[in-house]
């Protein structure tokens, strides 16, 4: 089993389409260069890399850790974009010529995940559309989306939801990187902020302890997850029993893993940048990152 330093060198190795020196990569993966030299030294040992490159081996190492499939919420109304969702379901609305969802779809399907399946619940049929352009898309309906929070959704997809991601289909995704074709354990994406009203982590270690709307010096939320094997599985379960349970229809899915079934996942915080990833919430917001809505 790859420790959690040897992944990142050999997810590196993979990932970049040219030669780095141990320097270079001590500065990406924020390591010392002594710690890199260890590394490959380790790695080459167990043939998994060659003269600082990645071997046929460690590359079918890496292979245990790819992402097999990515679950797209996109049911819900989108209430604070009225009037524009009025007629379109939000993730579908055009940003710059471009519709939400398709960003993250060209991401995911960049990293060669191709199994893709988006929950729709609010005009639906409307996402058949996307057909056209992505033909192996796969649509889990969600005729419940208006009973309830987001956790019926993610019920709907719950046999779907192992080495996964779960992404909110309404993000506007610029760095297409925050996509990564191979991923180590369970994670949240976050961005690293002095303060926020919105939902946002505390970490420890490395890995997400608390969570809460509004705090300080804390992650962001972003709405990406990733899922490995055995906690999707467990999410599986743990999502079906809370949403059965007094007053579980109300919540949201992401409480499950966070709050209310927290002890049986231990989650680690994978940060990015402000600018890689934008959630637009209001009509204004929208006006503001595209002119044209100012008509």
């Amino acid at each position: 089993m790859l420790t959690k330093k040897q992944f990142d060198v050999l997810d590196l190795l993979a990932t970049k389409n040219e030669i780095l020196s141990q320097r270079q990569m001590a500065k990406i993966l924020n390591l010392s260069v002594g710690t890199i030299n260890k590394l490959l030294s380790e790695m080459a040992d167990l043939n998994f890399v060659e003269n600082n490159k990645i071997s046929a081996f460690g590359l079918n190492e890496l292979e245990k850790f790819k992402v097999k499939r990515a679950v797209i919420i996109a049911a819900g109304f989108g209430s604070r974009l009225v009037p524009i969702t009025l007629n379109t379901p939000k993730p579908l609305v055009r940003v710059n010529g471009v519709r939400m969802i398709e960003r993250t779809l060209d991401a995911l399907i960049e990293k060669d995940i191709n199994e893709i399946y988006i929950v729709r619940g609010y005009l639906g049929s409307q996402f058949d559309d996307l057909l056209h352009k992505y033909p192996n898309l796969k649509f889990i309906d969600n005729d419940e989306y208006n009973n309830g929070n987001n956790i019926n959704s993610i019920l709907k997809a719950k046999d779907y939801l192992q080495n996964a991601y779960v992404l909110e289909a309404d993000l506007l995704i610029y760095n297409k990187d925050i996509i990564k074709k191979y991923q180590y354990s369970s994670n949240y994406l976050g961005i690293l902020v002095q303060e926020t009203d919105d939902w946002c982590f505390y970490t420890k270690n490395g890995f997400i302890n608390d969570v809460q709307i509004g705090g300080k010096n804390c992650y962001k939320m972003v709405g990406v997850s990733y899922w490995t094997e055995k906690d999707g599985a467990k999410l599986a379960e743990d999502v079906e029993k809370i949403y059965n349970s007094p007053g579980g229809k109300e919540r949201y899915w992401d409480q499950v893993p966070l709050n209310y079934c927290k002890n049986n996942y231990h989650i680690s915080i994978r940060e990015c940048q402000a600018g890689d990833v934008v959630e637009i919430d209001t009509f204004n917001e929208l006006k503001q990152i595209d002119k044209s809505y100012n008509v």
